[in-house]
């Protein structure tokens, strides 16, 4: 079920919410929820994530009784979580493209759970927790479940570390300050998802979908851009959402972007995109492999490594491997000279790098194929490889127009970052309280401009516009 549908928005989350304030048992009415939604879409796949919340559960509990065999168990768990996710994900990928067979999986009825990569690492952050915390241990089921499962963040993150959130799923507490904050967020995401990401997608299918060597340069520029825009606002408003969701029922999950696009180097990009995925992959791989301690060469090793499995983490293609394997080389060249450079140039040249940088990634990140990307991203560099040509006037209007500039805006004002920051960081300020008049304002003034995005935002759901995050793929 896509979070900007009207079966989710006028359905499914008012019945959660009437059934959630209403019965105590909190994470139970959770659970159910969540079992429910991931059931809504993905029908006999649930018993995927039933599956992951069996096993994990089990092996949860075996660490914490078995001291002595804990690691044991945990290495146990973590070669049954990844054997999951492998048969799922990566079984036709290894067999058709790695060992060039022709093996149709459909006929097998295997195809790719939605979610399984965002659920399995959670399912792996438990478990990796509770054997290195053991004061955070709980092996109760249903918390358990609420924590894998938990629908507001399911199939497309942030990924929330068990650590963050195991007091919150014990206890926690539905405030009108937390409902007037997380409905603020959602609002946000869900304007950012159907207003700016949905008009950019437009471009960007519509011209990744020629023949890319058809398409004039300044065409293939348009589309890399236009893509740029939708993968952001695409990804950030789903968080934004997911984020919006779990204040409203008293959690902090993490924050997902802080303005990548505003970054100055590869490496700052990166503590900037997926804030959740790249921590992730810092504590639970990139640290084990050990990290930066062992010399130069194992640091650049390790470095490439994660980002290889990061690039295949997002999908079984080999755009996607080199997509990784590319961000993994420009950290290491980063790290080994480039950062002397970077610090001398202004920041707005080192902005311009990263950007010119990020966008030549995506082209491989949304083709379809290798061969694909490449022809586009020749065409990006001026290279003539047919004499029919697609300009790029047959795709700008003026909403794509505005949509970029306001998009633009969006990824670098600090301004527009600072009432949300306000509102997740603190709620109100200690002005606040101690002016009730005041606070009694800026907590209207919040409801009505969560209204007014929340009905502009709905518009294009109603009229059938596009509506799949790029993310649930994955």
């Amino acid at each position: 079920m896509v979070f900007s549908s009207i079966e989710y928005l006028f359905i499914f989350i008012p019945a959660f919410l009437f059934a959630y304030l209403l019965l105590p048992f909190k994470n139970g009415v959770l659970l159910f929820f969540s079992i429910l939604f991931y059931m809504w879409g993905e029908g006999y796949y649930v018993a995927v994530l039933l599956a992951s919340i069996g096993i994990n559960t089990i092996i949860g509990y075996a660490i914490s009784a078995n001291q002595k065999n804990a690691k044991v168990w945990l290495s146990t768990g973590l070669f049954l979580n990844l054997f999951l996710l492998c048969l799922f994900k990566y079984l036709g990928f290894f067999l058709n493209d790695v060992f060039g067979l022709s093996i149709d999986l459909a006929a097998w009825h295997i195809r790719l759970p939605i979610g399984i990569s965002f659920f399995t690492f959670q399912a792996i952050s438990y478990l990796v927790d509770i054997y290195k915390k053991p004061e955070t241990k709980d092996t109760d089921p249903i918390r358990v479940g609420t924590y894998i499962a938990m629908f507001p963040q399911l199939i497309a993150g942030p990924i929330v570390r068990y650590d963050s959130v195991a007091s919150a799923l014990k206890y926690r507490q539905t405030t009108l300050d937390n409902l007037k904050t997380g409905v603020f967020l959602f609002t946000v995401g869900l304007a950012q998802k159907t207003l700016i990401a949905n008009n950019a997608a437009i471009a960007a299918d519509n011209i990744f979908a020629c023949p890319p060597e058809q398409i004039s340069m300044a065409t293939a520029w348009l589309g890399a851009a236009s893509y740029t825009l939708q993968i952001y606002f695409d990804f950030s408003g789903y968080s934004h959402m997911a984020i919006g969701l779990g204040v409203c029922l008293g959690f902090r999950f993490p924050e997902n972007f802080n303005f990548p696009y505003s970054a100055s180097s590869i490496t700052e990009f990166w503590r900037r995109w997926h804030i959740s995925l790249s921590t992730w992959f810092r504590d639970y791989l990139y640290i084990p492999l050990g990290g930066n301690r062992k010399g130069r060469f194992s640091t650049y090793r390790n470095l490439w490594v994660v980002f290889l499995l990061c690039g295949l983490w997002h999908g079984a293609s080999l755009t996607f491997v080199f997509w990784g394997a590319y961000h993994g080389l420009l950290l290491v060249l980063e790290r080994s000279f480039l950062f002397s450079f970077l610090d001398r140039i202004p920041k707005f040249l080192g902005n311009v790098y990263t950007m010119f940088l990020v966008i030549i990634g995506w082209v491989f990140f949304r083709a379809d194929d290798f061969g694909t990307g490449g022809m586009i991203l020749l065409k990006m560099f001026g290279f003539k490889l047919n004499d029919t040509c697609i300009y790029v006037n047959q795709f700008i209007d003026n909403r794509l127009i505005v949509v970029c500039l306001i998009g633009f805006l969006f990824t670098r004002s600090c301004i527009i970052k600072f009432l949300p920051d306000l509102i997740l960081q603190g709620l109100v300020t200690e002005r606040l309280e101690n002016q009730p008049g005041l606070r009694k304002r800026s907590t209207v003034l919040l409801w009505a401009v969560s209204a007014v995005l929340f009905i502009v935002s709905v518009f294009p759901i109603l009229a059938g516009g596009y509506n799949p995050f790029i993310y649930f793929r994955f």
